[in-house]
């Protein structure tokens, strides 16, 4: 049996796609099995992430509405093997949608498949308890910012009433310099604020925004420090 683990984020702007992304493909060359679905509705961006864009025939509301069966809305990733991405919907108007549908589909492909990552849509709306439904773990992805810290905080609080205990924390676009001149908030800060365990960093690095823009994960290329870190994270989040 697999696991399922929702990544969101308090508010847009994190790198949560981005670290979505990263933490699926690394997964995959671990030799894990993953299927990632993105439940940002209406907008859909992981399949640009892939590169995967003029893949998209069936998407996540085909499957969760009938239309389509689980493997044919499967689109399997062009460079990881194992890697398998499921497309958001451009519309998210339909109501018809329920907790439920997700945790059965969830459940569905956990049973064949090592890890389920859900790319939630940010903030704590329905769209998060739509996201969360059958989720094992929860991902916070936040940034070293005030704004960003107290909406991770209220993030974290609704996850624990939808019933996901088990949630860590990820601090993405980290400044080391920054920090230390006190411009922004310290890692032990942002730790004594936020419950849930620090998993990993990730330092601000301009190469990641050129390989989103390219539709290659950054962790593709192996022997460097991001990808060693991805694959830190990754184990941490499987021994855990």
């Amino acid at each position: 049996m697999g696991k399922v683990i929702v990544v969101a984020s308090g508010k847009g702007g994190t790198g949560k796609t981005m670290f979505s992304v990263n933490l699926g493909a690394t997964l995959a060359k671990m030799g894990r099995s993953v299927v990632m679905i993105d439940l940002d509705m209406g907008l859909r961006n992981l399949d640009l992430y892939f590169g995967l864009e003029n893949n998209v025939v069936y998407d996540v509301h085909d499957v969760l509405t009938g239309l389509c069966k689980i493997k044919q809305a499967l689109i399997k990733d062009k460079n990881f093997h194992g890697l398998y991405l499921m497309a958001s919907s451009p519309d998210r108007s339909d109501g018809y949608l329920t907790p439920l549908h997700m945790k059965v589909l969830c459940d569905k492909i956990k049973s064949e498949y090592d890890y389920v990552i859900v790319d939630a849509p940010s903030g704590i709306d329905d769209g998060l308890v739509l996201a969360a439904a059958g989720a094992d773990q929860a991902i916070i992805v936040c940034t070293p910012d005030y704004s960003a810290i107290r909406d991770a905080d209220n993030l974290d609080r609704e996850l624990l009433k939808l019933g996901v205990t088990d949630r860590v924390l990820i601090v993405n676009n980290v400044d080391a310099e920054l920090m230390a001149e006190g411009y922004a908030p310290r890692l032990r800060d942002i730790t004594g604020m936020l419950k849930p365990e620090l998993m990993g960093v990730i330092q601000n690095d301009q190469n990641i925004r050129v390989s989103t823009n390219l539709g290659v994960p950054i962790v593709i290329k192996d022997g460097t420090y991001i990808a060693e870190n991805f694959r830190n994270i990754a184990e941490r989040i499987e021994n855990r």
